[in-house]
């Protein structure tokens, strides 16, 4: 009897093994050079100048400055942003928002520090420093590459 259960466990187990999927295990540096690649495609399409690379991979464009002190990672920030893709679909229109910067996107919390109250900034934001591998809606596809224009309208430290 025991011989006959191991054998049915044993044969229950490869059953279910060859059912399950095959996935291509998710590579970091793989994805990080194919987000950069498209990210200098888009800059070229686009046509963008004075676009700047920022060391930890964040693409950025100033278009409007600001006045007064930078915010930090530690502030709470109003916003006004729009967020696309890289093939222009809209996914996030937004005036008004507000919170700690630490609540936003790592690519915010390493780009909005670059413009003072009333600065505009263009963010291409690799995927790792947006929503990763994940799919957080429908909208936004795992290993998204994000377009953001964000103004800061206020913070306060």
């Amino acid at each position: 009897m025991k011989k006959l259960s191991i054998v049915l466990l044993a044969l229950a187990a490869i059953g279910f093994a060859s059912c399950s999927k095959t996935q291509t295990p998710f590579d970091p540096a793989k994805q990080a050079a194919a987000d950069d690649a498209s990210i200098k495609a888009y800059i070229t399409a686009q046509k963008l100048d004075s676009v700047k690379k920022d060391t930890s991979g964040v693409y950025y464009k100033i278009i409007t400055p600001g006045t007064g002190a930078y915010p930090t990672v530690k502030s709470s920030v109003v916003v006004d942003y729009q967020g696309s893709l890289l093939n222009g679909n809209i996914f996030a229109p937004e005036d008004g928002t507000n919170g700690p910067l630490t609540g936003f996107i790592t690519g915010w919390q390493i780009g909005v520090p670059f413009i003072n109250t009333g600065g505009t900034i263009l963010l291409l934001i690799p995927s790792r420093y947006g929503y990763g591998n994940v799919s957080p809606a429908a909208s936004i596809p795992a290993n998204s590459v994000l377009v953001f224009t964000v103004k800061l309208v206020s913070f306060a430290n």
